[in-house]
């Protein structure tokens, strides 16, 4: 086949390139240019699309001896995923932006570029398989799987897709790149928020959303319990950083329990008070076979790196609804339900 390698100038983008070629595929790599100001988008781990990346993306696309290209995405990348970030966390949501990468850019523009230019399929470096079925599973490297942030995509971008590292460990990957001799080796991962390079995502949607001092308010008595510069800063779940007046009666600590935007109010309340048990996803994606015409037992991640939930999950009026057989704790609108059997993708959805 002919295939589109997307090479992030990381190790994984790169073993993958060199697995395809190797396996016989004519390939092509190709650096996505995503930052409009390359040079600032990487401190040490953190960040990612700078110059140093695309230099290292072609010094491994020489290596492995494929030709190599630079595709400048930078608008669209700022517009279908940094400016949805911003608006989620304005609109009270906590927004997972590698799922809207994936969808958006990944696999719907470089994707459709590629079938376009006459390529058969786009290749990746994440931890993720395709089975001899065609259905999404979960790496065989648990810790590095991301499958929950590829479950976004549909059946016909999956049936384009070749994950090559899924049967692989990380430790496994960055020794076979030692060995074919890729200066990326050794490089660190990037971790965080891509965009974010310093990892103050406060600063970032402060300097973007301008402050909007409003109430913290107490969830069983609605007394105002202090003030915060801006909700978007805060996130269901979250314990430190509230610098609130007054402590509990009881004595223990309070959680972030929701975010109202029309109010601008961010209400908090006992540990106790984030358990939930049922979770409902609008946009559904679903990939494991025929639509299911009713409920059906699987399990369901809430959130990336999260432990499966077991769950009753049907599809009811274009909405994934689950019902929880054990309580979940501080899951956030804005994130991805993922239905798992087993370790296969059968949908998922945005938590509303």
């Amino acid at each position: 086949m002919r295939v589109l390698a997307a090479m992030s100038g990381g190790v994984d983008s790169a073993v993958a390139a060199a697995r395809a070629a190797e396996a016989g595929h004519d390939v092509t790599g190709v650096h996505l240019a995503l930052a409009r100001n390359p040079q600032t988008y990487r401190s040490g781990a953190r960040g990612c699309c700078t110059l140093e990346d695309s230099r290292d993306a072609r010094r491994a696309a020489d290596v492995i001896g494929i030709p190599f290209y630079v595709w400048d995405m930078a608008d669209r990348f700022h517009e279908d995923v940094v400016d949805d970030f911003v608006a989620e966390y304005a609109a009270g949501r906590t927004p997972n932006p590698c799922l809207r990468c994936n969808e958006k850019i990944k696999f719907a523009a470089v994707l459709d570029r590629a079938v376009a230019l006459g390529f058969d399929a786009v290749v990746t470096g994440h931890h993720a398989r395709l089975g001899p079925d065609g259905l999404l599973r979960r790496s065989v490297d648990l810790p590095k799987d991301q499958s929950y942030v590829l479950a976004v995509l549909r059946r016909d971008q999956l049936d384009r897709s070749i994950f090559p590292l899924g049967d692989s460990t990380k430790a496994q990957v960055r020794a076979e790149a030692a060995e074919r001799g890729l200066a990326v080796a050794q490089k660190p991962d990037s971790h965080d928020i891509c965009f974010i390079a310093d990892g103050d995502t406060r600063r970032f949607l402060a300097e973007r959303l301008g402050e909007a001092p409003g109430d913290i308010v107490e969830a069983e008595t609605g007394a105002v319990l202090g003030q915060h510069a801006g909700a978007y800063a805060y996130t269901v779940g979250q314990r430190r950083g509230l610098a609130l007046k007054n402590p509990a009666a009881d004595g223990r600590p309070r959680y972030v329990l929701s975010i109202t935007p029309t109010t601008n109010t961010v209400t908090v309340g006992p540990a106790s008070a984030l358990d939930v048990s049922e979770v409902v996803g609008d946009r559904p994606v679903w990939t494991g076979g025929p639509l299911p015409d009713g409920p059906i037992e699987c399990e369901v991640q809430l959130r990336a790196h999260g432990e499966g939930v077991p769950a009753t999950v049907e599809l009811v009026d274009d909405r994934l609804r689950a019902s929880l057989h054990r309580p979940a704790r501080g899951i956030a609108a804005g994130q991805a339900i993922v239905a798992y059997a087993g370790d296969a993708v059968l949908g998922s959805a945005t938590i509303v």
